[in-house]
């Protein structure tokens, strides 16, 4: 994701050094492995910080609105400590179910997002289709909110660490600010299981 934001920001008549990336990472290995490739790019990773805690139970980032948000959680994940966390305020649009934290992290992003932010993130293609435990009616609460701006159904075996079938999700906090085309009331899907293979 690094080297893809660099090559869009160079793309674009940017310069590496105005964009500002923050985050955090729970494996001690895979936040090393991001701030090498940060500082072999140049890139300044001062806010990139190891948290063996997690995101939900310790967010080092409490107050920040980013613009973008990039992100591939762990698929599915059910040791999230949802249960410790019923109350939390980034829950907007309804508890995520304590036994699968992917509409937390559908909320996490969001809550970090600026008034006119966009995030685009990797999920388990269940989060589609999920009705347990009020996944639907979170589901539905984003649409309603006109928060779901492009879903990409990806196709399968596409990753190499798990064969869970997977999928892209674009939001929007502000579909029609200005710098495209107002999507307001627009959700683009895009079928992709046939495009590509191994």
């Amino acid at each position: 994701m690094f080297v893809q934001s660099e090559k869009f920001v160079v793309n674009h008549q940017g310069r590496v050094n105005d964009i500002s990336i923050y985050g955090q990472e729970s494996n001690q290995t895979t936040w090393r492995l991001a701030k090498m490739n940060l500082a072999i790019r140049g890139i300044d990773s001062s806010q990139v910080k190891w948290n063996n805690e997690g995101s939900f139970l310790n967010d080092n980032h409490r107050v920040l609105k980013a613009d973008y948000v990039i992100a591939n959680p762990p698929f599915n994940d059910s040791d999230w400590s949802g249960d410790l966390l019923r109350k939390d305020g980034r829950w907007k649009y309804g508890i995520p179910p304590a036994g699968n934290a992917n509409y937390a992290w559908i909320q996490h992003f969001l809550y970090h997002l600026s008034p006119s932010g966009q995030a685009g993130f990797v999920l388990a293609k269940g989060a589609l289709t999920s009705k347990t435990s009020g996944e639907g009616d979170i589901r539905k609460a984003l649409i309603e909110a006109r928060l779901v701006d492009c879903i990409v159904n990806l196709p399968a075996k596409l990753f190499l660490n798990t064969q869970i079938p997977a999928c892209l999700w674009f939001l929007s906090r502000n579909k029609a600010n200005g710098n495209f085309r107002n999507r307001t009331d627009e959700i683009l899907f895009i079928d992709a299981r046939t495009i590509g293979h191994l």
